[in-house]
């Protein structure tokens, strides 16, 4: 499947970032010519600025829109500035929709997170679940903003979708990783900050790495170069199939790697990645988090979809990426 014709205009909303960088990486590799993806950096285009975001599209007229765009962190930021994690997602999100829409584009696929399922949701996660019980607390702010986003998309589709052809979709990806990533100590997710910690205790010959909680809660990974191949199919697939398996008020679907591994599991995995050869140890008087965060992806295996990248091959090209920035 051409993932675009010769003269779709592609705009890349958040190129810089991990998801962004990856869709753009595969869009290059599948035959788009570079001056075919347009691309802006937050000192080039404030997407929080409404004026602004209509300007662009007026003026560069894009065909296809990737949102990939937002702000994002780990529990301690979003606990820090929830009004941030609200307003700055919300503003770009109907900022670009409704620019998308006034200046013509049809096809627009925007990116959700597996955050926006409530927090005691049976796993694994289906779309269903949506709205269907209380979110998570620490991100709440940031995941009403993503829910929004969805409902944004499947709004201008329900009013637009006969009379201008709107064909606005939405994927939720899962726990995700690799080239590209946020290895900050403190706000970085649950792979980076293992890999930075793991590398540095090996730098220093540390004899032990402490990790937070048990390490017998399970997280599903996958790795970002699948994600942005998946995002692909999903904006490429022919209307009629995307709509057999959605229905117009429950239309996002979720992208995950269809299996989950404990935190010890992944720990191990990366200190083998890395070469330490300590004890790795667990500080039980820290929280686990939610036992169990696990995406059913049968909606999207199911429209002929697979991953491609195990954790173990995965995890050795994020070490790399880690290496190469040092």
């Amino acid at each position: 499947m051409a993932v675009a014709n010769a003269s779709e205009k592609i705009y890349v909303a958040g190129h810089r970032g991990m998801v962004g960088s990856a869709i753009v990486r595969h869009l290059l590799a599948h035959g788009v010519a570079q001056s075919y993806i347009i691309t802006r950096t937050h000192a080039e285009l404030d997407l929080t600025n409404q004026a602004a975001v209509q300007a662009f599209f007026a003026a560069e007229k894009p065909t296809q829109v990737y949102l990939a765009a937002a702000k994002v962190g780990g529990i301690h930021a979003n606990n820090v500035y929830p009004a941030d994690f609200i307003y700055q997602n919300l503003m770009m999100q109907a900022n670009v929709i409704e620019a998308a829409f006034q200046n013509g584009v049809q096809k627009l696929l925007f990116l959700g997170s597996s955050c926006i399922y409530p927090r005691m949701a049976q796993q694994p996660m289906r779309e269903d679940a949506l709205l269907t019980g209380t979110l998570e607390p620490t991100n709440e702010p940031y995941a009403i903003a993503k829910i929004a986003g969805i409902k944004l998309c499947e709004s201008y589709n329900r009013q637009y979708g006969a009379s201008h052809g709107v064909d606005y979709r939405s994927v939720m990806p899962t726990n995700l990783y690799g080239p590209g990533d946020n290895y900050h100590p403190e706000n970085s997710h649950v792979i980076p900050a293992l890999i930075r910690r793991f590398h540095e205790a090996k730098l220093a010959n540390a004899p032990s790495v402490a990790i937070w909680g048990t390490g017998t809660p399970r997280r599903e990974f996958l790795y970002v170069d699948d994600m942005a191949a998946a995002s692909v199919h999903v904006m490429q697939l022919p209307k009629t199939t995307y709509d057999q398996h959605t229905t117009p008020m429950q239309s996002h679907i979720n992208v995950g790697s269809g299996s989950d591994v404990t935190v010890a599991e992944v720990a191990q995995t990366i200190a083998q990645t890395v070469g330490y050869t300590g004890q790795i140890e667990f500080d039980t008087s820290k929280p686990d988090g939610a036992p169990r965060k696990w995406m059913d992806s049968s909606r999207l295996n199911a429209l002929g979809w697979q991953t491609k990248v195990d954790l173990r091959n995965g995890l050795a090209a994020a070490y790399q990426d880690f290496v190469s920035k040092l």
